[in-house]
């Protein structure tokens, strides 16, 4: 079995759709990539809890925007394998959406912190109320 919790990144956390998500998904599969570059498209897939078909579109879109580089190597004589390595380019964009992540998720964990007081100010007005 593989570390699945350890290679998710944002997998429970996506917040809505559109660029927040994708981008997460980019950032999720960077960090794998970097930390296992060695992954077939189904380990990818296993790890990311996606489809095989959905791991092979977003490694495509990382391999178009010359984020990651595929080079062969052979695991036995019979089989050819990939080794998936970050480019420099895909490396500072890796941290780029680290950034970026990091800052969104600080900003809903202020917003709940905000939702936890007026809901605890609010059940403690209606706990004063009964008594």
């Amino acid at each position: 079995m593989h570390e699945r919790s350890s290679d998710r990144v944002a997998a429970e956390s996506h917040v809505g759709n559109g660029d927040a998500g994708a981008n997460a998904r980019e950032l999720e599969l960077l960090r794998l990539l970097e930390a296992h570059p060695e992954y077939s498209q189904r380990q990818m897939s296993s790890a990311l809890g996606v489809s095989l078909g959905k791991a092979h579109y977003l490694l495509k879109a990382l391999l178009d925007k010359g984020w990651v580089k595929a080079r062969n190597f052979k695991r036995s004589a019979h089989k050819a394998r990939y080794l998936y390595v970050l480019t420099p380019h895909g490396v500072r964009q890796r941290m780029q959406l680290t950034r970026a992540f990091l800052a969104r998720k600080e900003r809903e964990y202020d917003q709940l912190q905000v939702q936890i007081q007026t809901l605890r100010a609010e059940l403690a007005r209606q706990q004063a109320g009964e008594g």
